[in-house]
């Protein structure tokens, strides 16, 4: 055996230990470089934004609807056993969806540490229409989007169903108010529990907070944002005496349409991109002040007449639902915030009725619902005008006599159930049917020193709900009003029969107004205001089978709580809304079923 000399072995096995590092990190880094796209999709696989939900089906249709944070090359819907069937789907971008300083998105969890000032978030919208179906036959289907990397992302498998035909056995889930509020993830995953899946959803608006803040929508990293919780895909850690509970939601909207309702929550305000979006929700203004001021500075804003412009102009400073019609596409021809459609055996009527919500305190610095801020008063441009309301409903307004016609067509006079669904309360024991729904009327009083004072008046015989809308649905036989706006669970019937529903207990409560509670309201105003009960002059009902109890053992007719958590199920083989209720400090005990009634 020959034996190398010792120089050629130090050669061969001397060479320095940090020489063979650097190969080993050069060759360990070009391995990385080179498996980086597959090591990331391995440990995070690209995401769909959110799961598809279901819109407006026709007897052989429905549209399915996504979002992703990319354009992608393609997006299409599979559907059928064996996904047969493939039908592209039609792409547009969002345009003021936005993440501010009070964005709870990404790594911000306190205000502004991450987002100081707004910031436009990107996202997309995919819809596709899916046709050929048969009613009462469902059909699988699946969504896939392709960035524009190639990669492709397939979502999960879920079913979809054509408009069902009268006579068939439905439940529908009457739901309002959601607001990312602490309860609401919780409520939604009892609906799935107790029972099962729903056919459709009615929601009577308030479904965020804040209408162009994305992640209110989306993601917002608290685990309770608007389309998680109607896809059960929340995460949301519900904290109370008894512990901490993680929520997920209930898987609903992949399955069963969803009918929205523009609600004040709907509505943004005087549009800005320095202002966060708080500021720029509450700073609403009436449109025709607005249209005052443009009709001032007209040569200087549009000098040469573009009705686009003009357009443009007032909507950005007045209000405007920019993002809930970019997100939901309302079955309405000429782009209204109200529309009808048949579902079953169900004439759905959808009225724009809502205001801006304004503080009802009376204090010097607040721009409230019946004063204007004592510093602001020689600046207009900086007043709040009041709850002044956005859509008009009286009689001769578009809204009004669309109202009338459809009330007279064969769809409503023919629909076994005929029910009217706006955010606005007609009937309630909340704080928020008072002052009533009319345009507030300006009033300047001096304090006999020289300074005015700017107040609003409210007069109780020109509310448009009660004067002009509720004898138009009584006349036409509307058989349930439903609306939200107060956060409690509360219901009334008419001498007539027709019934009021109020179901927006979903994630908390400011309270029912009686004796005990009354309303915060001026005395000294020329209108009076009512500070406890109904204020249209109907009792509340008391629940018909398991009413909660108050101090004295008596039952309430109402559930204003920030503890328990209420849902309602209209089930139409029987035209019976059922009413549930839940200790969400209690999540081993049963869910009550405490109220019913039929619709005839």
């Amino acid at each position: 055996m020959l034996t190398p000399p010792p120089e050629a072995l130090q050669s061969a096995i001397g060479t320095p230990r940090k020489l063979w590092l650097l190969i080993l990190l050069f060759f360990g880094s070009l391995c990385l470089v080179l498996l980086s796209p597959w090591l990331s999709l391995m440990v995070f696989p690209p995401q769909l934004l959110t799961d598809p939900f279901l819109q407006f089906p026709t007897a052989n249709s429905v549209q399915v609807v996504w979002f992703t944070e990319f354009a992608g090359i393609q997006h299409r819907v599979e559907y059928g056993e064996n996904g047969e069937n493939v039908v592209g789907a039609t792409t547009t971008k969002l345009s003021r969806t936005r993440e501010d300083r009070r964005s709870r998105f990404g790594s911000q969890t306190e205000d502004g540490t991450v987002y100081p000032n707004p910031i436009v978030r990107e996202i997309w919208r995919h819809e596709a229409e899916i046709t050929g179906l048969t009613p009462g036959v469902r059909v699988p289907y699946w969504v896939t989007s392709v960035r524009e990397d190639q990669v492709e992302i397939k979502g999960d498998r879920f079913t979809l169903a054509a408009n069902p035909e009268p006579g068939t056995d439905l439940k529908i889930l009457l739901t309002s108010d959601h607001q990312l509020m602490p309860m609401t993830a919780a409520n939604l995953q009892k609906v799935v529990e107790t029972v099962g899946r729903v056919d459709a959803v009615f929601h009577a608006g308030d479904l965020i907070n804040i209408p162009d803040r994305a992640s209110e929508w989306f993601d917002d990293n608290r685990g309770n944002a608007f389309f998680p919780v109607l896809q059960g895909r929340a995460q949301y850690n519900f904290k109370s005496e008894s512990g901490e509970q993680v929520h997920t939601g209930g898987e609903i909207i992949q399955h069963a349409p969803l009918f929205p309702t523009v609600g004040n929550h709907e509505v943004m305000g005087r549009f800005s991109t320095e202002k966060d979006l708080y500021e720029q929700f509450i700073d609403a203004f009436p449109r025709e002040i607005a249209h005052r001021l443009y009709e001032e500075k007209i040569e200087e804003i549009n000098p040469e007449a573009s009705p686009v412009l003009r357009d443009r102009w007032l909507i950005d400073n007045s209000f405007n639902t920019t993002t809930f019609n970019e997100i939901f596409n309302l079955p309405n021809a000429e782009g209204k915030n109200y529309y009808a459609v048949s579902f079953g055996d169900v004439r759905l009527v959808v009225l724009y009725i809502t205001n801006i919500w304004r503080n009802p305190n009376l204090g010097p610095k607040t721009k409230g619902r019946y004063r204007e801020r004592a510093d602001h008063l020689t600046q207009p441009e900086k007043w709040g005008y009041g709850q002044h309301i956005f859509e008009p409903i009286t009689p001769g307004s578009p809204q009004y006599q669309w109202l009338e016609q459809e009330l007279a067509s064969s769809d409503f006079t023919e629909a076994k159930y005929k029910i009217v669904m706006f955010h606005h309360p007609p009937h309630s024991l909340g704080g928020n049917v008072v002052p009533p729904y009319t345009n507030p009327v300006q009033r300047l009083e001096s304090d006999g020193i020289g300074r005015i004072a700017v107040r609003y008046e409210y007069p109780q015989d020109q509310d448009y709900i009660i004067r002009d809308v509720l004898p138009l649905l009584e006349s036409a036989g509307v058989q349930l009003v439903f609306y939200g706006h107060s956060h409690l669970w509360n219901r009334f019937v008419s001498p007539s029969g027709m019934h009021f529903l109020e179901t927006s207990n979903v994630g908390n409560s400011y309270g029912a107004h009686d004796e005990n509670n009354p309303r915060e309201v001026p005395e000294d105003y020329q209108e009076t205001y009512i500070a406890t009960g109904d204020p249209n002059g109907l009792d509340p009902v008391i629940p018909t089978l398991a009413p909660l109890l108050d101090d004295q053992g008596q039952p309430l007719p109402y559930i204003a709580s920030n503890d328990i958590s209420a849902f309602s199920i209209f089930e139409t083989n029987t035209g019976i809304v059922s009413s549930y209720r839940f200790d969400a400090r209690n999540p081993s005990a049963p869910v009550v079923k405490f109220d019913e009634f039929k619709l005839k």
